[in-house]
């Protein structure tokens, strides 16, 4: 296309976008689809966020630019839940940053990193926006696997020493997205030895870290002893506060790592409303107890899905995080050909698993994030149409 750069030209279709497109023909075609491919919450955003939305909203100054680094009181937020969460102290003034959703904080941190031909370590399967991002930013994908045998943890044995030399940043996520793997403070404290060995940088994506179950807690990376020399973290409130379209998450760690991205961003944007910033630190400054409940409702849908994906053959494995279920597709099925048949004969959709990269061949993501009525419709037409050998 000659309007595109090269860049752009050669970037594949935005995954959801082509499930999105591929939902609304059926729809036009009178098919009920149910969708279990994206992951944005179908939960309400709690009204005491709202409330103070529409307070601030209300305030002229509010209605002004921004700090390119976000309003103190967010910063502050940011701040004081790291230490209240995880007994980590970060400076609001250096070492947090407001974003426009952390996908976005993502993205521009690695442009602000990479210069062209420098190699990122990439969770595979993983998050496709990362692979989208180096691209654009004329990086070098490398793989850094990831299995089930493994827990999905880093295998860093895997990688080898011309892939490293290249290598300048490593990405990690946990709890995962596609996999909803969660890990322990000591898979972060290897992680940051081994990138310390090899002079590597660290970006961990915790856009998940409050979504956890069985009362697991999620742990920063930011609490490994000098983890900040060479990491940044990045969160959000789309998933725990159910406010994706509200587009406010923030970055903490490394103090240069996050001037750089400042530096990037102050060319590009000039941060987020200032109203959703101060509704967004009314959120942080809370007793968590919306979180709570989200998380208890994810937790009885995960209960009920499992036992009838076993049951038509699908090897699934309860995880400790995320509002995700991976699973393995039933024997004689890839998992194009899976979630192509889900799709046509029972309008039902799934992601496949080599769309978060060739690790995630022979396996599904499921969202939980549907109505627990349409999630159960969902699951017995799955049920229906296997059982019945459609």
């Amino acid at each position: 296309m000659k309007y595109c750069s090269k860049q752009v030209n050669s970037l594949p279709p935005y995954l959801f976008s082509v499930f999105h497109q591929k939902k609304k023909e059926l729809q036009e075609q009178g098919v009920d689809v149910i969708d279990l491919g994206i992951g944005a919450p179908d939960l309400p955003t709690p009204s005491f966020i709202i409330d103070r939305l529409a307070e601030e909203a209300k305030n002229p100054s509010n209605h002004k630019y921004s700090p390119y680094e976000g309003c103190l009181e967010f910063r502050q937020a940011v701040a004081d839940f790291y230490k209240r969460h995880y007994d980590v102290k970060v400076d609001p003034d250096t070492e947090v940053l407001a974003l426009i959703g952390s996908k976005e904080g993502i993205a521009h941190l690695i442009s602000s990193v990479l210069d062209p031909g420098d190699g990122v370590l990439v969770p595979d399967p993983g998050y496709p926006v990362y692979q989208s991002a180096i691209h654009l930013a004329y990086g070098s994908m490398i793989s850094l696997p990831l299995d089930e045998a493994n827990g999905y943890m880093p295998l860093f044995s895997k990688l080898t020493k011309p892939d490293l030399q290249r290598a300048k940043l490593m990405l990690l996520n946990y709890p995962g997205n596609p996999t909803g793997a969660a890990v322990n403070l000591s898979t972060f404290k290897e992680a940051v030895e081994f990138a310390r060995s090899e002079h590597l940088l660290i970006a961990h994506d915790s856009a998940y870290g409050l979504v956890t179950f069985d009362g697991f807690k999620a742990p920063s990376i930011l609490q490994v002893k000098g983890a900040k020399d060479i990491c940044v973290e990045f969160g959000s409130l789309s998933k725990s506060f159910n406010m994706t379209g509200w587009r406010i998450g923030y970055v903490a760690g490394n103090k240069d790592l996050i001037k750089s991205l400042s530096i990037v961003k102050s060319n590009m944007d000039t941060s987020q409303f200032l109203a959703i910033q101060k509704a967004a630190a009314a959120a942080l400054n809370s007793d968590f107890s919306s979180v709570k409940e989200n998380n208890e409702i994810y937790e009885k849908r995960m209960k009920a899905v499992l036992p009838a994906l076993k049951e038509i053959g699908m090897d699934v494995k309860r995880s400790r995080g995320t509002f995700f279920v991976w699973a393995k597709v039933p024997e004689g099925y890839t998992s194009q050909s899976f979630t192509q048949k889900m799709l046509e004969e029972a309008g039902v959709i799934l992601t496949p698993g080599p769309a978060f990269g060739s690790g995630g061949e022979g396996f599904i993501r499921l969202s939980l994030s549907v109505p627990s009525g349409r999630l159960e419709e969902a699951v017995q037409r799955m049920k229906k149409l296997m059982k019945g050998g459609s």
